[in-house]
């Protein structure tokens, strides 16, 4: 249930609702807006039928949600959220850009990558510390050495940086080291890990299942938020699809429908969703179109030495062509890419 508070509410009005919401062993979570204030009540509703919610001194309307995912429905939260990653903004018209390897490699490499997407003007970059592979036997990450040599390369050119967490183990470790906590499609519907990283309050980049829904995503969102993280940015990176041509489906029309459900920021990852560097410019562009908050890219300058999936990254002149494409295309929809911060703490 959503609660509309009047425009001229007061603290202590405010402080009263919550109060009340409280003694009735409910949730809630205030989101304060540029014209409006509104509390969202998370719990049984059968509590809410005999509470004269609009008796409330106040209280504007009282309106019952529908979606199972109440924090992070569009009625919860009527206006777009901005996501700030350690000075960056994604969201309302704010873009992320984020670029890197795959997996965290030797620290030369990560220097020289690192150098040049932050010239073509990624302001996240990315690396696996810890890579959840298919095979056993594939390469599984440098663990804490990655993470360690991923924050000396943030801190060198001043990127925040954004990793993989596969563990709820982890969490902690990799919150020590990242701007930004990466749940992959495999762990999507880990829902133990959910709750540790919206715990951790660290924001968090939550990717599409391989098989889920839209549905199946905004409520592994509500994990996440329901631990009062509201810092949480979502990723269409492709669904199974039958065509073997590509990787995966990549499903565009995603983008604005989760904008037309939730209130959260939506970015494209067409290094996953494709497989192939022919499609990814393309792909990447067609997201920006469709209203994403960023573009997710693979680069490595030697795919054939990469660690993994070297053959869906993007060299690093290449991804500069497309950097100055989705710059301008930013411009005819009337947002920016977000600007590195002066200095990252």
């Amino acid at each position: 249930m959503i609660v509309i508070l009047q425009s001229n509410v007061t603290e202590e009005q405010i402080d009263h609702v919550l109060q009340r919401i409280e003694a009735l062993g409910l949730q809630h979570h205030l989101s304060r807006g540029t014209f409006r204030t509104i509390v969202g009540i998370i719990g049984d509703e059968e509590k809410l039928q005999s509470e004269p919610l609009h008796a409330i001194p106040g209280v504007a309307q009282v309106i019952p949600v529908l979606p199972p995912y109440k924090l992070a429905s569009r009625e919860a939260h009527p206006e777009p959220s901005i996501v700030d990653v350690s000075g960056v903004k994604i969201g309302n018209g704010h873009l992320g850009m984020i670029a890197g390897p795959c997996s965290v490699e030797d620290r030369d490499r990560m220097f020289r990558i690192a150098e040049s997407v932050c010239e073509s003007g990624a302001n996240l970059f990315r690396g696996g510390a810890y890579k959840p592979r298919t095979s056993p036997y594939a390469f599984q990450g440098l663990g804490e050495a990655g993470l360690k040599l991923l924050r000396e390369v943030g801190d060198k050119f001043n990127l925040p940086v954004v990793t993989e967490v596969t563990d709820p183990r982890l969490v902690e470790l990799v919150s020590e080291h990242a701007d930004m906590l990466q749940v992959g499609a495999r762990n999507m519907q880990n829902f133990a890990l959910l709750t540790e990283v919206g715990k951790s309050q660290r924001p968090v980049l939550l990717k599409r299942g391989m098989s889920a829904t839209i549905n199946d995503l905004l409520m592994c969102a509500e994990y996440i938020l329901s631990q009062g993280n509201m810092n949480v940015v979502l990723c269409e990176r492709g669904v199974k699809g039958f065509d073997s041509l590509t990787r995966n489906l990549f499903d565009v029309a995603a983008v604005p429908l989760i904008h037309n459900l939730s209130h959260l920021p939506v970015i494209v990852d067409p290094s996953h969703a494709t497989g192939r560097p022919d499609l990814i410019p393309s792909c990447a562009l067609a997201g920006l179109a469709a209203g994403a908050d960023g573009v997710h890219i693979e680069v490595h300058d030697c795919p054939e030495e990469a660690k993994s999936d070297g053959p869906q990254a993007l060299l690093p002149d290449q991804y500069r062509q497309l950097a100055d494409q989705m710059k301008e295309l930013a411009k005819l929809f009337g947002k920016t890419v977000s600007p590195l911060p002066e200095k990252m703490a």
